[in-house]
């Protein structure tokens, strides 16, 4: 048997009648309505239906909002990767892609929270979406990087012969330099990609203006994704019959 939740989205462009006309009924369950009656959508629902919507739609719990971060942490680290791999590919920057990451980041979350949505819910998605696109320059960094080591061998090797040749004149002349710790090089490549949308600006203020624009509107598009969906519950109301004329 079907639970009474389990019913038809209601059809608002249409009147609905259950039982005979002119009695009213809980759209729900189809009891008779009694001296009390709830709204959920604009439909009329008794007290007992409107407990089960309010307890089972949409409950914000510690378990859902777990499952929405690592839905979301996973869609943001795919949404990443893709935006990398199709700019190293291609070459080309395609800011349109933040919008995909937005709604990939959304959907993700809604669908690990099982639709429940919120404040919180938000402002993660935004954060994750953010993350994603901002920190895909880091491996497009480290690409380029890597081709522009690779192009230059034969001068760093002649660079080498002569640091040797001349390496007893030298010798203590300079203190070594000191190589930054892991740590801090991985801690320093992060905080560069999260501002890397900003510091477009100053290489590139037209494009990096409308790079910005395009990830806040993906952003948006996140945070609309995860708002609230919890259905709204008005009531109680009182029931006065009708009287017949």
């Amino acid at each position: 048997m079907n639970s009474p939740l389990n019913t038809p989205t209601p059809q608002f462009g249409t009147a609905e009648y259950v039982g005979k006309p002119g009695g009213d009924h809980c759209y729900f369950c189809h009891t008779p309505i009694g001296s009390t009656y709830y709204r959920v959508k604009d439909v009329m629902t008794c007290p007992s239906c409107a407990d089960k919507v309010r307890s089972t739609a949409g409950a914000d719990t510690h378990a859902a909002f777990v499952r929405a971060a690592l839905y979301g942490a996973g869609a943001a680290i795919l949404g990443m990767v893709l935006y990398a791999t199709f700019e190293i590919a291609t070459g080309i920057i395609i800011g349109y892609l933040s919008l995909a990451v937005g709604w990939l980041v959304g959907k993700a979350m809604i669908t690990g929270s099982k639709g429940t949505g919120g404040r919180r819910y938000q402002i993660l998605a935004v954060v994750l979406t953010y993350a994603a696109v901002s920190t895909a320059a880091i491996p497009v960094w480290i690409h380029y990087a890597g081709e522009h080591r690779q192009s230059r061998p034969a001068a760093h090797h002649t660079q080498t012969e002569e640091s040797s040749d001349n390496g007893d004149d030298l010798e203590g002349s300079a203190p070594p330099q000191q190589r930054p710790s892991p740590m801090m090089a991985v801690a320093t490549l992060v905080a560069l990609g999260l501002a890397s949308p900003f510091l477009e600006l100053s290489s590139e203020p037209v494009g990096g203006a409308i790079g910005l624009l395009i990830l806040f509107v993906g952003m948006r598009f996140a945070w609309r994704f995860t708002a609230q969906r919890a259905p709204t519950v008005n009531g109680p109301f009182e029931n006065t019959p009708q009287l017949s004329g």
